[in-house]
């Protein structure tokens, strides 16, 4: 297969048991895959070698900085960024090779739907709809914003393109995985949060499951996962439910510091 002048960078830390299928779907058409390991203790970093990828270490900088150290680090100007729990599917493999057959792509950058995998599943329930992010873009033109809370591409006004094909996201090992994720990612929020909240934000202790329910169950179609959607939705509201406490907690001076985040946990 002729690969594309597209560099696919991933963070990672501890994702020996994840990262084959992620770095085999994107391998044979990218002209590279980089990988930035965080400290791994398993056996993340020979695997990528095994596996073709140029890697390098780096301790963690946070979400945005750990991304932005990545992409500094391709040799390309146009750039894929694939989390170590994500797959390109070979439909928006095609899609993504198709934007570069005649040259330069028309857009500086490219979102695409990430659809999200349960634990033991193969693939995504029908009618998914969970995110929406740009991954493929120009780093000369845009780039993952400087944060060490948020992961996302600052795209400063530029008229972005839409892939159809979606990336599948095997975000949870288990749902008890999920839950020591969601919990620290939680503790993260709240200790970046402000410390000045208004009464509007503290009533959301009162919205937050309700309307969590709704998004995830109807809004993002977990209807359609059976009980594992319904578990997935629980969760998810339960836990953004605890944010909002987490954060109205410490901004009163109550709260717990809480553990750490780091990536791949």
């Amino acid at each position: 297969m002729q690969k594309i002048p597209v560099s696919c960078f991933v963070i990672a830390q501890n994702e020996a048991d994840r990262i084959v299928r992620t770095i085999r779907s994107v391998r044979p058409w990218v002209d590279e895959v980089i990988v930035v390991d965080s400290g791994s203790t398993d056996a993340t970093i020979k695997v990528a070698l095994a596996e073709g990828c140029r890697v390098m270490a780096q301790e963690w900088l946070g979400f945005g900085g750990q991304k932005r150290f990545a992409e500094a680090q391709c040799r390309n100007d146009w750039v894929l960024n694939v989390d170590a729990d994500e797959v390109v599917t070979p439909e928006l493999a095609r899609e993504i090779i198709a934007l570069f057959k005649a040259g330069e792509p028309q857009f500086v950058a490219y979102g695409m739907p990430i659809q999200m995998v349960y634990p033991g599943a193969i693939k995504p329930r029908p009618f998914a709809r969970d995110h929406w992010y740009v991954r493929l873009y120009d780093r000369r033109v845009v780039r993952f914003r400087d944060s060490s809370v948020h992961d996302s591409v600052v795209t400063g006004g530029h008229a972005v393109g839409c892939l159809k094909a979606p990336m599948h996201h095997f975000s949870m090992r288990s749902f008890s995985h999920m839950k020591q994720k969601l919990d620290e990612r939680t503790w993260l929020l709240a200790r970046n949060a402000g410390r000045s909240l208004n009464a509007a934000f503290r009533l959301r202790l009162v919205s937050e499951l309700p309307m969590n329910f709704f998004k995830y169950y109807f809004v993002r179609r977990h209807c359609m996962g059976g009980m594992m959607g319904l578990k997935y939705t629980l969760i998810q509201s339960r836990y953004r439910l605890l944010k909002i406490y987490r954060i109205c907690s410490r901004a009163s001076g109550t709260a717990e510091q809480g553990p750490g985040l780091a990536p791949g946990t």
